[in-house]
């Protein structure tokens, strides 16, 4: 028998293996897109309220929801064709995003501040 390893590794080469993706990495993608939607279709209905049955401040108020509904909504389309463009590719980087959802808490804190402020210097 041989003393040799079963697999012999040189110094500047690497073994590409395949790597294997299952369907349940797609369906995670599609729920997180879906999930981000559903909060953006609350955040309409709440902006249409204030459309609805609101005075001068709650039409800017609502100007300023639906803006900020607009905004998640393409973030999270191009989100998920970015990460379904990844996985399809069986690209090995990490799939998240810090930088996304921190400007748009920020973008949705802003029209909150700015909907409680002309609230009450009204």
């Amino acid at each position: 028998m041989s003393t040799q390893p079963l697999l012999q590794r040189s110094a500047g080469k690497r073994i590409a293996l395949p790597v294997r993706v299952e369907p349940k990495v797609f369906f995670a993608n599609e729920r997180t897109f879906l999930s981000w939607l559903s909060f953006t279709v609350t955040l309409s209905a709440l902006a249409a309220g204030l459309l609805n049955f609101g005075d001068r401040v709650g039409r800017l108020s609502a100007a300023l929801f639906s803006l900020v509904a607009v905004a998640i909504m393409l973030y999270a389309l191009v989100t998920y064709h970015w990460r379904a463009q990844a996985i399809r590719n069986r690209g090995s980087g990490p799939y998240d995003d810090r930088l996304g959802p921190t400007i748009l808490s920020v973008l949705l804190l802003t029209a909150i501040i700015v909907n409680f402020v002309l609230r009450f210097n009204e």
